[in-house]
């Protein structure tokens, strides 16, 4: 299915029509797929909804450099479309920022949450990291005065895909000029004044051994949630929850349907 919201053609799944409802929100970079596994495992119980988020999968770029609250106008604006509120939500990495920017404001139109290896918390800059920074924005300010002279070709552009290859990271070089905006509006956005304003229970599910979204960040957001757990999969990854799909669906399926809310 499509629908167009907040400008964006999405494209999007709904599993066959329940009383309790649960949308499943993917990584950077990823699609749908990649929750499938856990839609797959509730859909006996609710309602699901998957998605692509605009940038990914069969969804349209936005059409202009989005930050963490366009994309939540975004699915907001397709959760009303589909009357999916009141909802559940389960997400992960970066589709954990949309869910906590949407809790925070949301009331009682969600009902739990599930955020596994949830980012949107800013992580300290190291000195080496700071130093990369530097390095890479004087390079791009050399570049800009090579292409106002027009003396230099395609030099230029040469030294700019060299410069992002070095100083990049994978998932800024992996994406589009355009993309790239988006990227660096997103991931320099810090969403921990907005914990405290989630009213649902939340679940937390991180692996001990996840070096993008680390462990500390899903103990800070336990403390700064008024209602949250948290559950470690030892020796799981960033994707812990795919790497330990049975366990997470189990644990999911619990706070989700069985526990008291």
């Amino acid at each position: 299915m499509e629908w167009t919201a907040n400008g964006c053609r999405i494209h999007y799944t709904c599993s066959e029509q329940r009383d309790k409802k649960v949308l499943l929100l993917h990584g950077w970079g990823c699609t749908e797929a990649m929750m499938t596994p856990v839609a797959g495992a509730l859909q006996d119980s609710m309602q699901t909804m998957t998605l692509d988020f605009p940038g990914f999968g069969q969804s349209d770029q936005p059409p202009e450099p989005w930050d963490v609250p366009a994309y939540t106008k975004a699915v907001e604006e397709l959760l009303e479309h589909e009357h999916f509120f009141p909802c559940s939500v389960i997400a992960h990495s970066f589709g954990a920022r949309v869910a906590i920017c949407m809790a925070a404001h949301a009331g009682n139109r969600i009902e739990r949450m599930v955020l596994t290896g949830a980012a949107g918390l800013r992580k300290p800059q190291t000195e080496e990291g700071r130093k990369r920074a530097e390095r890479f924005q004087e390079a791009k300010k050399a570049i800009s005065l090579m292409r106002k002279t027009h003396l230099f070709g395609g030099i230029p552009d040469q030294l700019e895909a060299r410069f992002r290859q070095k100083y990049g990271s994978a998932d800024y070089n992996a994406l589009g000029e355009e993309m790239r905006k988006t990227f660096v509006k997103v991931v320099n956005q810090d969403l921990q004044p907005m914990l405290s304003s989630i009213e649902c229970p939340v679940l937390l599910v991180f692996g001990d051994q996840d070096t993008e979204t680390p462990l500390w960040m899903g103990q800070k957001m336990e403390k700064e949630i008024p209602d949250a757990g948290l559950a470690v999969f030892e020796g799981g990854t960033h994707f812990a929850y795919l790497e330990q799909l049975p366990r997470f669906n189990a644990v999911v399926r619990h706070f989700l349907l069985e526990m008291n809310v």
